[in-house]
């Protein structure tokens, strides 16, 4: 497999010579400096190619072109915007860079409640408590029938939780939903996020869905004309949030979307620790059923709760079987060369935990910290050499 590493571009603390010398060959980032919605250049794509080439990288995937929530209500100046994605993918192509990952994630896009949850050594991960997110859902956002989506016990923590903060922790935990992370599309404030949730569920998930397969039959005959592999990224997490429709959860939704438009330009992000967070996802067995059509990984670990609730665990100690994950990939790859129809797939360590000097420097994107994915990159290159090892 190709070792990948996010970066998010020139202002990124952690530079392409970090990531030269953390073993990775291959950058995943995109030009986060334009809009969602607006056309990427031929020209700014080839200058940043041209920057992450001159310290011996390739880019490997785009990460992402933002899809507007224009294009996924079909609403507003939807139209341009699909041309602009149109030929922001064919200028993708033309430049030589041939994978882009995209989600179809309405509203919100990866969501937790905690940046900060300290783990029983010291370092912090990522965490999204239902209880917590319950109690913005129904008492800050105040979202019209949000009681209605959650269990008892759940309503009863909620209320418990809410009890216990204060203004700051209030503000806090609504920053950490719906103010925007890295590689997100956006940000929202209060008000806007409860129009575009009214939008979103007032379309419900059949449409919603038909929208998706729309996007498909305007997008990937541009992916088609120049070799570009389109692969979608999960829900994250993959189940409803506000009650928005989610399509990209199971592998009963990712079989309908490559069925909706059977290409191989049109394909999926197998996201371990997206699919991971729901337990009837067996992501062996999907990484099996969906091997031809998986052009990008990310690799990640949770431990999930019985309500939901999941926290972002050490790459290989979590509930995934992380393993049997990779074993299925590598045997994929080696299926691709038999064939001669390519080989390596990109995949990049997803997320890491702050630890280290890099708790008390402050600087760290959450999720993206550099000494917690080197450990994670490292974990994950040990099972790979040794599963090839063992062949």
């Amino acid at each position: 497999m190709q070792e990948t590493w996010r970066w998010f571009g020139p202002d990124d603390g952690i530079t392409l010579r970090h990531i030269a010398q953390a073993g990775a060959t291959g950058v995943v980032s995109a030009l986060h400096e334009i809009p969602a919605g607006e056309l990427w250049s031929e020209e700014a794509i080839h200058q940043r190619k041209a920057m992450i080439e001159a310290e011996g990288l390739s880019w490997s995937v785009i990460e992402s072109i933002p899809v507007h929530n224009d294009i996924k209500a079909r609403t507003g100046d939807f139209d341009r915007m699909i041309e602009n994605y149109r030929q922001s993918v064919i200028n993708a192509g033309k430049a030589g860079v041939k994978t882009i990952c995209y989600n179809f994630m309405p509203v919100v896009d990866w969501t937790r409640t905690n940046l900060n949850y300290t783990l029983a050594n010291g370092s912090q991960a990522l965490r999204f408590e239902m209880a917590d997110f319950a109690a913005y859902d129904i008492y800050i956002l105040k979202r019209p029938g949000a009681e209605g989506d959650y269990p008892p016990e759940v309503l009863k923590r909620a209320e418990s939780y809410l009890q216990t903060l204060n203004g700051d922790e209030m503000a806090q935990l609504e920053r950490n939903i719906i103010a925007g992370l890295p590689g997100g599309e956006g940000s929202h404030d209060r008000d806007s996020i409860r129009r575009s949730i009214q939008l979103f569920n007032e379309l419900g998930t059949d449409r919603f869905r038909e929208n998706l397969f729309l996007f498909l039959q305007e997008v990937i005959p541009a992916a088609e004309s120049v070799g570009v592999k389109m692969c979608i990224h999960p829900d994250d997490p993959p189940f409803s949030l506000f009650g928005l429709p989610r399509v990209v959860s199971t592998a009963e939704d990712a079989r309908a979307l490559l069925a909706a438009y059977p290409s191989p330009s049109n394909g999926l992000t197998m996201c371990a620790g997206s699919f991971g967070a729901r337990a009837d996802n067996d992501l062996v067995a999907m990484t099996r059923e969906f091997a031809e059509r998986i052009y990008f990984v990310h690799l990640r670990n949770v431990i999930r709760e019985a309500d939901g609730s999941f926290y972002e665990s050490d790459h290989l100690d979590g509930d995934n079987d992380m393993v049997g994950l990779i074993r299925a990939l590598l045997e994929e790859e080696g299926r691709r060369r038999g064939s001669g129809d390519g080989c390596e797939i990109p995949m990049r360590p997803d997320h890491g935990h702050l630890m280290a000097d890099e708790l008390q420097m402050g600087s760290a994107r959450p999720g993206y910290s550099y000494v917690g994915r080197l450990k994670g990159l490292a974990e994950l290159r040990g099972v790979i050499h040794a599963l090839k090892a063992l062949g």
